[in-house]
């Protein structure tokens, strides 16, 4: 990962989601960006998912994972994705606002893993750790780091992985699927 963000820089990133994420809500435009009012760290080209919770669950998540644009554009852009429009959830409500917590997830450039066998790619992930990603021709799938948390166990990650990419579970066992990893730098709002 390039140099690690400040925890003030982070404050800036959460800072930013929930502002565009009010404006939209208010009918308003984005804020302009002035890059170079931002750090270097913000400025420069990044990648990131938003997770959005209310009251502790799962309320939208929208990410990007390789850098194409100032990591606090991306911010912007995919605080308005998880909000408003990720396909498992409607469209954030004014009303929920004070029940939503956002959090900010800085990705590393993903790095691909070479494996032989299905136990040989199992033992080469770490739990808690890597964000994982497969591929194959022109389906791709990730699974943030945080995702351990629910699915601790690498073959059933692998397995709810494969089916979000729209394969069968085994489908990494049978196939020899393309895989990369990354980890993630994390920014959560404190209790609002």
């Amino acid at each position: 990962m390039t140099k690690k963000l400040s925890p003030q820089e982070g404050q800036i990133l959460l800072a930013a989601a929930r502002q565009v994420i009010v404006s939209h809500l208010n009918g308003k435009e984005n804020p302009q960006l002035k890059l170079e009012d931002y750090s270097p760290g913000l400025a420069g080209k990044g990648a990131c998912f938003i997770t959005l919770t209310k009251k502790g669950s799962l309320r939208g998540c929208i990410g990007s994972i390789e850098a194409s644009q100032p990591l606090i554009k991306d911010v912007q852009d995919r605080a308005i994705g998880a909000a408003f429009k990720d396909p498992r959830f409607p469209k954030l409500k004014l009303e929920e606002l004070p029940d939503l917590q956002i959090e900010v997830s800085r990705l590393t450039i993903p790095e691909k893993i070479a494996y032989t066998t299905p136990d040989d790619l199992v033992n080469k992930l770490r739990p808690g750790i890597d964000g994982v990603i497969l591929s194959q021709n022109f389906r791709r799938a990730t699974f943030l780091p945080q995702v351990w948390d629910q699915l601790q166990d690498p073959e059933q990650f692998l397995g709810r992985l494969c089916q979000k990419m729209g394969l069968d579970p085994e489908a990494w066992r049978n196939q020899h699927l393309d895989v990369e990893t990354y980890q993630v730098e994390k920014f959560i709002e404190s209790d609002q």
